[in-house]
């Protein structure tokens, strides 16, 4: 499980620290892909192969489905850790998340987030301030604390 939250940069060649913890559960083989809210996923294979697995089991006939496919595998790169514990991350991938210098990396529960520090000071800003309406919005999912 992925939690916690760390700051790290990017350097001049793209790439970036995980935190030890988060490598250490990521393993050698993982992806990294957009995410949603303008950041980046990253999962540990495992997870990808499951998630791999809901998304072949959408109606292919769905238009929302074949697009939200497409961007997410397009995007996709599988993810090596060099000597001092960074990946590199694409250009394409780092101008979707607008990743310049100063990052803020997540995890989240199955998968780790990295995000452009200010985007994510924003993104989390708003959603403290509805935190209570966002949790119970949620009993329409069927999900109680």
């Amino acid at each position: 499980m992925f939690l916690g939250e760390y700051q790290h940069s990017i350097d001049d060649k793209g790439r970036i620290i995980i935190p030890a913890k988060f490598r250490d559960a990521l393993g050698t083989d993982f992806i990294v892909t957009r995410g949603l809210d303008s950041c980046l996923f990253v999962y540990p294979r495992e997870e990808w192969a499951q998630l791999e697995q809901r998304l072949r089991a959408l109606p292919s006939m769905a238009a929302n489905a074949r697009a939200f496919s497409r961007l997410l595998f397009s995007g996709a790169s599988e993810g090596e850790w060099d000597k001092q514990g960074r990946v590199n991350l694409p250009n394409h991938l780092r101008d979707y998340a607008k990743l310049d210098k100063e990052c803020t990396i997540i995890g989240v529960s199955t998968r780790v987030e990295i995000w452009d520090k200010a985007t994510w000071e924003a993104y989390s800003h708003a959603s403290e301030e509805s935190f209570n309406e966002i949790a119970e919005k949620l009993v329409d999912f069927d999900f109680h604390f």
